[in-house]
């Protein structure tokens, strides 16, 4: 998907991976674009995921990550319930609420970034089952939240096609993200 990504200027690093990071936010926010709360909520692929569910998730995920780059400690049994229980939103949890909360995440993250006084400032990663842990930089760590960030808009817009057979490039120019190109000056 293409996307235009502008910095503040040349070479500026800490606003390119923000804002590469908010590009693909903007996949998953578009998925969600026109769906009722009960398409937003269903799952109408192979995959157990919903398109606010992945809202979720992603919302959760990246507060986590801001947690543990703060340098936060936190339990991981607790931890790891809040990840296994960010898939699914609850009954009290709308399309308008989650999206809020995503914003808000983005704003935080955003904040963080923005007060460091570079990306290569450091902090540790606790061990998990699937990490060793250790000291990683923030750049390391934006760059892991745009990795799956992608990953995850991926996962909604296949679950949006499924709905309702609109594709990333329709809900791009649907909501005006791009405009749609002269096709015909293509050839």
């Amino acid at each position: 998907m293409p996307v235009v990504v502008e910095s503040e200027a040349p070479g500026d690093e800490r606003g390119a991976l923000l804002a590469y990071l908010e590009a693909q936010r903007g996949g998953v926010r578009r998925a969600l674009h026109g769906l009722s709360e009960e398409q937003a909520r269903s799952v109408p692929s192979a995959s157990a995921l919903s398109v606010l569910g992945v809202l979720k998730h992603l919302a959760h995920g990246e507060r986590g990550w801001l947690r543990t780059m703060r340098g936060e400690v936190r339990d991981f049994d607790a931890a790891s319930q809040e990840w296994e229980a960010s898939f699914a939103p609850d009954e009290g949890e709308t399309t308008e609420a989650l999206l809020e909360l995503y914003a808000e995440v983005a704003r935080e993250t955003e904040a963080a970034v923005r007060a460091l006084p570079s990306v290569n400032e450091t902090f540790h990663v606790p061990p998990a089952p699937w990490d060793a842990g250790g000291e990683r930089s923030w750049r390391w760590a934006l760059l892991h939240l745009i990795e799956e960030t992608a990953r995850h808009a991926g996962h909604a817009d296949v679950i949006r096609e499924s709905i309702d057979g609109k594709g990333a490039f329709d809900l791009v120019f649907e909501t005006g993200a791009m405009p749609e190109p002269d096709w015909d000056a293509f050839g």
